[in-house]
C-alpha cells in the first residue's frame, strides 16, 4: 500500500544520494513541437545529477504502435530497466531537468509495473545545482540487476475502456491540457489533430498544479484545485499521456494513489474518426 508524499525535496536527495539502495533516474523529455529546449538526451549529455541514468520514454515504449511513448509490456520494461542498472529493492528518485514534468510520467510507469518505492524530485536540475548538488556529463557504468515487473492493469485505461467511461460517466476524467485546447478554441500542437475533449471530461490544467518554478504545489495548495477527486477513482488524460501523470502525482500527494491514466490520451482519441469530440 503506497502512502506518504510521492515527492522528495532537493535537500532529501542531497542527504540520501550516497545510500546504497538509492538510484537517481533522469527522465527529461521535451515535446517535439516545443522549440528552444534541449531534447532529453541532449540535456542529459550536457549535465545530469551525479550517478543518474537516463530513461528515454520514447525508447522504453511499445514498439508496435505509432502512438508516442505508449507503455510497453512488462517483459520489455523489465529488460530495459535491468540494463540501466535498476533493480528490485532500489529506492528510485525520478527527475526532469526542467522541473516536475516528464518525471511524473516515469514515476507512473514504474508504479504501473509494480515498483512501489519510487518518488519524484520536486525541483529542476538548476535547483539541484543551486543547493550544492553535484552534476556530471558522463553516464555511469551500469551493472545489470534483476528487475521484476508485474503490470497493474488498474492504473491504465485503453480507448475502448474510455468510450465506456465517457458514455456512462461512472469515473471522473480529468484532462491536463490547457483550457483552449480542451474547449476547442486553441489548436492542438500535433499536426492534423482537432482540439476539443472527451465528452464528460473536466479540464484540470497541469500548469494550475505547478508553481512558477515548475515544482508541484503543496498539498494545501492542491486540495482546493482537486476537491471532489481526492477520495474516489479518477482517470487522467492529456495530449500523449505525459502531463496527465502530473494530475496523478498531485492526487497521490493528497492521498489518492490509484488514479489511472488513459495512455493513448488525446492523440489516440482524436485520431479515430469514430471518436466523439466535445467543445463545451
Amino acid at each position: 500500500m503506497e502512502s506518504g508524499d510521492p515527492l522528495v525535496s532537493i535537500d532529501w536527495l542531497n542527504e540520501h544520494i550516497d545510500a546504497p539502495d538509492v538510484r537517481v533516474v533522469d527522465a527529461t523529455w521535451a515535446p517535439p513541437f516545443m522549440t528552444g529546449r534541449l531534447s532529453g538526451r541532449a540535456s542529459y549529455d550536457q549535465a545530469h545529477i551525479i550517478g543518474a541514468v537516463y530513461f528515454d520514454i520514447n525508447a522504453i515504449a511499445d514498439p508496435d504502435t505509432d502512438l508516442p511513448h505508449m507503455l510497453p509490456d512488462a517483459v520489455m520494461f523489465s529488460s530495459r530497466v535491468r540494463k540501466l542498472g535498476l533493480g528490485d529493492g532500489n529506492r528510485l528518485v525520478i527527475y526532469d531537468a526542467n522541473g516536475v514534468f516528464s518525471a511524473a510520467r516515469v514515476w507512473w510507469m514504474f508504479r504501473t509495473m509494480g515498483h512501489v518505492d519510487v518518488r519524484v524530485l520536486n525541483g529542476s536540475l538548476a535547483d539541484w545545482q543551486a543547493a550544492g548538488g553535484e552534476v556530471e556529463d558522463l553516464a555511469p557504468v551500469a551493472v545489470e540487476r534483476h528487475y521484476t515487473a508485474r503490470k497493474r492493469a488498474d492504473l491504465v485505461r485503453s480507448m475502448s475502456q474510455m468510450r465506456g467511461h465517457s458514455t456512462s460517466g461512472d469515473i471522473p476524467i480529468l484532462d491536463a491540457r490547457p483550457p483552449g485546447r480542451f474547449d476547442g478554441s486553441a489548436p492542438e500542437p500535433r499536426e492534423g489533430l482537432p482540439s476539443g475533449h472527451i465528452p464528460g471530461s473536466t479540464c484540470v490544467p497541469a500548469s494550475s498544479l505547478m508553481t512558477e518554478n515548475s515544482q508541484l504545489k503543496s498539498a494545501e495548495e492542491l486540495k482546493p484545485l482537486l476537491e471532489g477527486f481526492i477520495d474516489r477513482p479518477v482517470i487522467t488524460t492529456c495530449g500523449s499521456g505525459v502531463s496527465a501523470a502530473i494530475i496523478a502525482l498531485a492526487l497521490a500527494r493528497l492521498g489518492n494513489w490509484d488514479a489511472a491514466i488513459y495512455d493513448g490520451s488525446w492523440t489516440e482519441w482524436a485520431s479515430d474518426p469514430d471518436s466523439k469530440i466535445a467543445t463545451k
